[in-house]
């Protein structure tokens, strides 16, 4: 699976450079769900890391050994590097894990999945990658099996530099089943305090935000094989 890298995801030139901050609430959650909760000795891959904020902060909150960011998104993968600091992280244009030639013992991706046309090259690559019993965790409300999808897919395809394909949960779920995973899902955000901000295209009432990220907002966790 190989896609020409792009200058940036978004033709709106703030909305790439507002996630950290809109995102941040989200990945503490992130972190906090999965079941690892010692990664010192761990190396970590985050698919589509955009800006590189979510490496950042799971070093700061459960260090690990060594991390790996890739986009397709040059823009955003020079901002990572520059705001990686001391920490034990590399970041990549690509989308072709090949490029590599790395194992790793965790991935993440946020609000990704959605976006990747053929599913089935994404897991055979992720399975190419993730050591035995290794995990993939993917979180995503975009999916067609959410009420506001139809909505947000328009929406979204307005400003994206890429394709918005159309993938419900039984596509990504058959998609890694069929690469050797174990696949199993939480409603990721249902205990959780949810930031309630203003009525938006997105979100037009308060009831539709809370159901979003409550009901639809989902982490599915790919297990490679032992």
């Amino acid at each position: 699976m190989k896609t020409n890298l792009i200058e940036t995801w978004s033709s709106l030139s703030d909305e790439e450079d507002s996630m950290t901050e809109e995102h941040t609430w989200i990945w503490c959650e992130m972190i906090n769900a999965i079941d690892e909760t010692n990664l010192s000795g761990s190396a970590v891959l985050d698919f589509g890391c955009t800006q590189g904020g979510f490496l950042r902060l799971l070093h700061d909150l459960r260090p690990f050994n060594s991390g790996v960011g890739v986009d397709i998104a040059r823009r955003a993968v020079e901002i990572a590097e520059a705001t990686a600091g001391n920490r034990p992280i590399t970041y990549h244009a690509t989308n072709d894990l090949t490029d590599l030639d790395r194992q790793f013992d965790l991935a993440f991706s946020h609000e990704v999945i959605y976006l990747i046309d053929d599913l089935d090259a994404h897991a055979r690559q992720i399975a190419g990658v993730l050591k035995p019993g290794g995990s993939y965790y993917a979180v995503t409300c975009c999916h067609r099996d959410s009420p506001l999808w139809a909505a947000w897919r328009s929406k979204i395809q307005a400003f994206s530099n890429v394709p918005v394909p159309d993938h419900g949960v039984a596509e990504i779920a058959g998609a890694f089943r069929n690469a050797g995973f174990a696949v199993s899902v939480s409603r990721f955000l249902a205990n959780a305090f949810i930031p309630l901000s203003q009525p938006s295209d997105y979100f037009p009432t308060d009831t539709d935000r809370l159901d979003s990220f409550s009901r639809w907002k989902l982490m599915v966790r790919f297990e490679a094989e032992v």
